[in-house]
């Protein structure tokens, strides 16, 4: 990681810091994931075929997994990890549902009536990232919030394995939430695949995910185009920001920097801390768990573009963090609690030295979908509502467009709207008859 001392950099010099490494590389990906987005609606599964042995090394048949290749990877599953998924869907149901939207009305008039009831997005697409790592955790986080929302049709996107066959946790995971429309797709032709449609993957309304660089910026593509669905937000490479004060145990510290390293090479940590005693301890940690760390090698890599910086106060910790709006920001602080609400930007927070940003990965109950890139500046984690559209209902009765009716009039006739006036002053005249 790099060393830095906040309050010895020029704003450009802080700027260059703290960029992601996603964003240094973004024309590169805008060019070529630009091709497969071409290449999938053009060429539907023949080209998801080519990319799969072009991408994955594996030539496949059937895209879509089979019900009897559903029914073995469950069953070999390992009963512990078939617990443990059961486990963190229980919390994650547990803690989206206390937090659904409701349905509500309201008379704001003697005969007026309004009224916001919630639809399920008919057909959602999720994509599982599995590169480098199966992630079944996510299938969780996307595929419970849609089963509460109610969506009546969820497509599931997730890259094979070398094999041919699609990671059995992943697979149970998706059935864990009710999901059986698996196709054995990755990176940013999947996305392509759920937004344009082919004959063996439907279009859907609206995608949802993390993933790499590609993923990322394949989902902001065809977001941009003139048919193309809805995305849940950027949720690109994974990143966290740890503040740590002197008394925060190192250790500890370290091991939330590489839990996020080892996601990818294009993943950021930044450590921010007020004590130089810390900054080298945990520089020491990195280098004795790197030792014994299997993804050493990709950890590395995220560290080379990560950063540990000394700042002179906790307070000048907040104002940075809030700055970079940080996907996970850990407050490896004493009090922790109590700098709470001066969070302003951030994914998801964990408090103190106890809660590992590991656990919200998997089974706290939190969503790990979460706005990257800065995004936390304006955009908060998944949860039930995105996978919802909220539409608002009007009731008027006679005395209600009495009531309310001039003031339309009076302000149809400022923005010079002569058809708006007359639609409400007809029925003016026609209660007033």
């Amino acid at each position: 990681m790099r060393r830095a001392d906040w309050n010895r950099l020029g704003v450009s010099e802080r700027a260059n810091l703290l960029r992601r490494p996603s964003q240094r590389t973004s024309t590169i990906t805008t060019t070529a994931v630009a091709a497969i987005i071409g290449e999938v609606r053009d060429n539907g599964d023949a080209a998801l075929r080519a990319f799969a042995l072009r991408f994955d090394g594996v030539e496949l048949v059937d895209l879509r997994v089979g019900a009897e290749e559903l029914r073995a990877a469950i069953k070999g599953l390992a009963p512990a990890l078939r617990q443990a998924i059961d486990e963190a869907a229980a919390r994650i149901a547990l803690f989206h549902e206390a937090g659904m939207s409701e349905a509500y009305a309201v008379d704001t008039a003697p005969g007026v009536r309004c009224e916001r009831v919630l639809r399920p997005i008919r057909r959602v697409g999720l994509y599982v990232p599995a590169g480098s790592a199966p992630l079944p955790s996510t299938a969780l986080m996307l595929g419970v919030p849609a089963r509460l929302a109610g969506c009546p049709e969820v497509v599931l996107c997730t890259p094979p394995r070398r094999d041919g066959s699609a990671d059995p946790a992943v697979l149970y995971a998706a059935q864990r939430c009710g999901i059986d429309r698996i196709f054995k797709i990755g990176g940013a032709q999947a996305i392509a695949a759920m937004a344009c449609g082919t004959d063996a993957v439907p279009r859907c309304d609206k995608l949802f995910g993390p993933g790499n660089a590609y993923v990322t910026e394949a989902k902001r593509q065809v977001a941009m185009a003139a048919d193309g669905p809805a995305i849940d937000m950027p949720a690109g490479p994974s990143e966290v920001l740890v503040i740590a004060d002197g008394g925060a145990n190192p250790a500890f510290v370290a091991a939330d920097l590489l839990s996020q390293a080892e996601h990818g090479p294009d993943s950021q940590v930044v450590l921010l801390s007020d004590s130089d005693a810390m900054l080298d301890a945990v520089a020491i940690q990195l280098q004795l768990q790197l030792e014994s760390l299997p993804r050493a090698a990709i950890a590395r890599e995220a560290l080379d573009a990560s950063c540990a910086i000394r700042v002179d106060s906790i307070d000048q910790a907040m104002q940075v963090s809030n700055d970079y709006a940080p996907e996970h920001l850990i407050l490896a602080l004493r009090e922790a609690r109590r700098w709470l609400p001066r969070v302003q930007a951030a994914g998801s927070v964990f408090l103190g030295d106890w809660a590992p940003e590991a656990l919200g990965d998997y089974c706290s109950g939190t969503n790990h979908v979460l706005p990257t890139s800065g995004a936390a500046r304006f955009s908060g984690g998944l949860n039930v509502a995105s996978f919802q559209i909220a539409i608002t209902v009007q009731e008027v009765q006679p005395d209600g467009i009495a009531a309310i009716g001039p003031c339309a009039v009076e302000l149809a006739r400022a923005e010079g709207l002569d058809a708006h006036l007359r639609a409400v002053a007809l029925r003016l005249q026609a209660v007033a008859a």
